[in-house]
């Protein structure tokens, strides 16, 4: 709370320290050996409102309305037109307040050392010597630069913070994309799962009833598992590599003994957040390619931890005469989505090789994760 209430003062605090700086350089940089009129603190406390005004002017009203929606041509004659008015607000102040003279006057009194001697030594206004011939028009160069560095400023100042604003957008765009792609991914993949165990359990029901209540148990576990345990978006290592567990002994209820299923993981588990279901595509095309009523088969899981943070996990299982060994299975939603999560969740940390028919007779998926501790 301290640091958002620092935060929402920060940018009114910074102009008040540039307005005060400026003023500061503008009192201090003046000649000392002349007592300036009263006529001049005037004049240089209404430029530096002068400048202040077309500094909010240009920053919130000439760049947002003009710059920033295309119209270029406008904008440069507004600056030019903001930089003439104070120029000629300058000087109209000055034959108002009858400043030349007074100077003059001044510069006399200090021993008649002449404006033009000393006007370098200061940052206001220069009060150059009236022209031979009268008092003709005179350009104020110094409140000229000053005035295109405020505009300069204001308009670099706006530009920059929209910038920034149309990032930060940018980022909370994508973050909720991505979100909204990850819950769709989810979704697509539960329910694969589910569906095909829902059909095992039926099958089971007509064989061995006590099996399949227990069956609807485990399922039960998983399913609270899935929709509570991993409402935060991240599990423990240790509650997938369980559900996984409860994923195998549940497909091992319909399998006979021409299946050999091994799950092999480390023992104890060290403890790291993993992606929710991004390991259970491979188990479950596995069971999917890998078993055959008529043949001998083998499906062999192996999760690994070389190191506390990366996870290496392989998945093999023999092939069988079947119309497809894709990945995906019959909804077209496993390998793929699989990617597609790992690309959004572990960019450029995760190596994933699939090798659809090893010298083994074997489809082989290996993945190389590396996660936060």
């Amino acid at each position: 709370m301290a640091a958002f209430t620092f935060r929402r003062y920060l940018t009114p605090l910074i102009h008040v320290l540039a307005w005060g700086l400026l003023a500061l350089t503008l009192l201090v940089f003046q000649p000392m050996h002349i007592t300036l009129p009263m006529q001049f603190w005037v004049k240089q406390g209404v430029l530096l409102l002068l400048w202040a005004g077309a500094f909010y002017l240009t920053a919130y009203v000439s760049v947002p309305r003009l710059l920033l929606r295309g119209h270029t041509g406008w904008f440069i004659l507004a600056l030019v037109g903001t930089a003439a008015a104070i120029q000629l607000l300058s000087r109209g102040l000055e034959n108002a307040l009858h400043l030349p003279e007074l100077l003059r006057e001044a510069f006399k009194a200090a021993g008649g050392v002449a404006p033009s001697d000393v006007a370098h030594h200061r940052a206001g206004p220069p009060m150059p010597p009236r022209p031979r011939g009268g008092r003709g028009p005179r350009f104020d160069l110094v409140t000229m630069l000053i005035t295109l560095l405020v505009l300069g400023i204001a308009t670099a100042f706006t530009v920059v913070q929209h910038w920034q604003r149309e990032a930060q957008l940018r980022v909370q765009l994508d973050q909720q994309r991505t979100e909204a792609e990850l819950s769709l991914l989810k979704a697509q993949i539960n329910p694969h799962f589910f569906f095909n165990t829902l059909n095992n359990i039926y099958s089971l029901t007509l064989i061995d009833g006590e099996r399949a209540r227990a069956a609807l148990h485990r399922l039960s576990r998983m399913m609270r598992y899935v929709l509570y345990d991993t409402a935060a978006g991240h599990a423990q290592l240790s509650q997938e590599v369980a559900f996984i567990q409860d994923y195998i002994t549940l497909m091992q209820l319909r399998l006979t003994d021409r299946v050999q299923v091994v799950f092999e993981h480390p023992e104890p588990v060290r403890e790291v957040l993993i992606a929710p279901m991004i390991l259970l595509p491979f188990v479950e095309n596995a069971f999917k390619h890998g078993v055959a009523a008529t043949q001998a088969s083998r499906i062999v899981i192996s999760l690994k931890q070389p190191a506390a943070d990366r996870l290496e996990i392989e998945v093999r299982n023999t092939l069988v005469p079947r119309a497809s060994t894709d990945l995906a299975g019959s909804n077209g939603i496993g390998l793929a989505n699989t990617r597609r999560r790992l690309d959004l969740l572990y960019p450029g940390r995760y190596a994933l090789h699939v090798t659809e028919r090893t010298p083994d007779n074997e489809f082989d998926v290996q993945l190389a994760l590396q996660v936060g501790t």
